[in-house]
């Protein structure tokens, strides 16, 4: 953070955070760009200010003379994935593969954004490509920027939020597409360190990345969505939100007392259209014998190939996912981090919408990966549920598979998470490792309360178990036969 905003100087009121935003702009290119050159031409002050490489992927930080931040500059990254332009910003790129470079500039503050957005036109003119968003990035014009200067270290090193409280660090976002970004990554792991919670305001307009999703629902982190009748909610749960104490936190109702605390849900949340648009979802944890052999990913790449006949396009460890499948580089990232934990995001190519989320640790098990897995269907698009049978035993006997459950779900198809109401999602299947049914005492794991009956997955002697579930979007009360199934297997 530059100084003048460590210290959590931007306004509030009792509303929220004043609208002093960031913007981002993004620069698109055939050819490598190089920004320290871009930046120094762009500064009628001349090169000098710009020398400072500190931080985290930032290659420039620029603040003006009282401190505050104007813009931050990350590094080009080089995206050889098919789609992720598209998915993340509805823009269209070069050819893959082709280097996004953002550029993070702080509005309300004199020359930032015109400065991001000539930045960003004048990479877009020089090294072939183009600018998003398009209006952001029409001037090719020096920029008057006296005064300004580079973010000093240790600050440099730290990503700019908007406000800072001693609760939680606001960033406001107006993308598309709320994706878990390097840059909003390096703000989670900021304020978790810090032992504060994120919590990032969007226009009503932006849906959420599913690989963000998971950071945001962790009290007190929130996905707060702008709304002109209800000022502010949760964009996950509906939740209608005022600024108070220091953070945004749930409204209460006129009707609330103190034995039902009941909050509003917010109107805009609850307008849900059908759109006969599904999801499967399937999560599932294997756990692989810690030797020099071991290649990860390939649990993932043999269910992805057999529900949609492909393996997956990309992964990185964050979005964009810019680096072709490879589990390869998959295991030697993870060997280079371990023993901290890994987490990647796996998506799949423009024709069948497909995401995963990935975090690989060390346990005294051994390696445990564990993954969330998505693919959106169109309303005239069968899931394929027959299939799920074969990847189940594909996982249960060549991966090492603890156990996995499948849901299908009402949502949309191009995986999004609107800020709008989407059902919960209903059991379809649950799949029991080999090595779990062997320590479940007694025919405990094949003989349970429900119809049918597990159909058995691998060798006979040693199965896997795949238990049915009822599986439709409608039903709500396949989640009491898979509760009766925990039960029983827990021996409750």
């Amino acid at each position: 953070m530059c100084d003048h905003e460590a210290h959590g100087s931007h306004a509030t009121t009792d509303e929220g955070p004043d609208e002093n935003m960031t913007k981002d702009v993004i620069a698109l290119t055939s050819r490598m760009p190089d920004p320290w050159a871009m930046l120094a031409g762009l500064l009628s002050g001349g090169p000098d200010n710009l020398v400072d490489t500190a931080g985290e992927g930032a290659v420039v930080r620029l603040c003006d003379a009282e401190g505050r931040p104007l813009v931050s500059v990350e590094a080009p990254l080089l995206v050889q994935v098919q789609g992720e332009a598209e998915r993340l910003l509805g823009a269209t790129p070069p050819p893959v593969p082709y280097w996004w470079t953002e550029a993070r500039a702080t509005t309300g503050i004199a020359h930032a954004e015109e400065l991001a957005g000539t930045f960003a036109a004048r990479l877009a003119t020089l090294a072939g490509g183009s600018a998003w968003p398009p209006e952001a990035a029409r001037s090719l014009a020096v920029v008057k920027t006296e005064g300004v200067t580079v973010a000093s270290p240790p600050t440099a090193g730290q990503p700019a939020v908007d406000v800072l409280t001693d609760k939680v660090a606001v960033v406001i976002q107006d993308r598309p597409v709320l994706a878990m970004t390097a840059w909003l990554s390096d703000a989670f792991r900021t304020a978790a360190t810090a032992g504060l919670g994120l919590q990032v305001v969007t226009p009503p307009g932006t849906a959420l990345s599913p690989a963000a999703r998971d950071s945001l629902s962790a009290w007190p982190s929130r996905w707060v969505v702008r709304d002109e009748r209800d000022g502010y909610y949760d964009g996950l749960t509906g939740a209608v939100l005022r600024w108070q104490d220091g953070m945004f936190a749930p409204a209460p109702s006129a009707e609330a007392t103190a034995d039902d605390p009941r909050t509003p849900v917010a109107a805009s949340y609850k307008e849900v259209t059908a759109t006969g648009e599904r999801q499967l979802a399937v999560t599932f944890r294997t756990v692989h014998p810690a030797d020099e052999s071991l290649v990860l990913g390939g649990a993932l790449e043999s269910i992805w190939r057999e529900l949609t006949g492909e393996p997956p396009a990309g992964w990185g460890t964050a979005e964009p996912a810019n680096l072709p499948w490879s589990p390869r580089q998959i295991t030697d990232l993870a060997r280079e981090r371990a023993p901290e934990p890994t987490w990647l995001v796996v998506v799949g190519g423009p024709d069948r919408p497909g995401l995963a989320t990935v975090r690989i640790s060390r346990t005294k098990a051994g390696v445990e990966e564990h993954v969330t897995l998505m693919f959106g269907y169109g309303a005239g698009e069968e899931p394929p549920v027959a299939s799920l049978t074969g990847a189940a035993e594909l996982l249960a006997t060549r991966h090492h598979l603890q156990s996995m459950l499948v849901q299908l779900r009402k949502a949309r198809r191009d995986l999004a998470v609107p800020p709008r109401f989407e059902g919960p999602g209903v059991p379809v299947a649950f799949v029991l490792g080999a090595e779990e049914v062997r320590q479940m005492p007694g025919d405990r794991a094949r003989r349970t309360p429900l119809s049918p009956a597990p159909v058995p997955l691998g060798p006979t002697a040693r199965p896997a178990l795949y238990y049915p579930l009822p599986g439709n979007p409608s039903d709500l009360s396949g989640w009491q036969d898979f509760e009766r199934l925990m039960r029983h297997l827990k021996g409750a």
